[in-house]
């Protein structure tokens, strides 16, 4: 048996998504590539494999960014399914999630979904997004817009029901970029 993956006619396998940190306003490391149907993202997991964020390193972090990357543990799973992507809080404290797809058509407000330690949440509807998509109007949208992102906050939420209005005042945070070529 010889490994065919290793050959030029070999197909290339696709990303179905990229993950970028974030702490506050900066993003911390490069994008990491998604190509199994699962991903673990997790600050440090023993013998764990996935997106360790506590192996991502920053100059100078304040305490509100250290004690947020404390609570952080084992972190998320982030599953691709037939029906979309899900996420599972594997961490001992909330994650709070906002997607195009679990927005309210048409509302001018940003739906956060808080998801407690040991639930799950469809963070992406494939069937949601491709109807939102024909219908967008693009006058209602208040600066840029990806049709194709899930935002995911460790421990503190934001949005209007929260002090933080915008992700980036939450002091840790995921950017998931889908690859919906499927």
């Amino acid at each position: 048996m010889s490994d065919t993956s290793l050959s030029p006619d070999a197909p290339k396998q696709s990303h179905w998504c990229n993950v970028a940190y974030w702490e506050h306003r900066t993003r911390v490391g490069r994008l990491y590539t998604v190509y199994q149907p699962a991903v673990s993202i997790f600050y440090d997991l023993p013998q764990g494999t996935g997106f360790c964020l506590g192996q991502l390193s920053l100059e100078q972090r304040s305490s509100t960014v250290q004690r947020t990357r404390s609570k952080i543990g084992y972190g998320l799973l982030l599953s691709k399914e037939p029906d979309g992507v899900w996420a599972y809080n594997r961490s001992q404290h909330p994650i709070f999630v906002n997607s195009p797809t679990l927005d309210v058509p048409g509302s001018r407000s940003l739906v956060v979904r808080k998801v407690m330690p040991g639930y799950s949440i469809k963070v992406f509807d494939y069937e949601r997004s491709s109807m939102l998509r024909q219908g967008a109007e693009s006058e209602l949208l208040d600066g840029p817009y990806d049709p194709n992102s899930v935002r995911i906050s460790f421990a503190k939420g934001w949005g209007p029901c929260y002090s933080r209005q915008f992700i980036t005042s939450c002091p840790c945070w995921l950017e998931i970029l889908l690859n919906n070529h499927r």
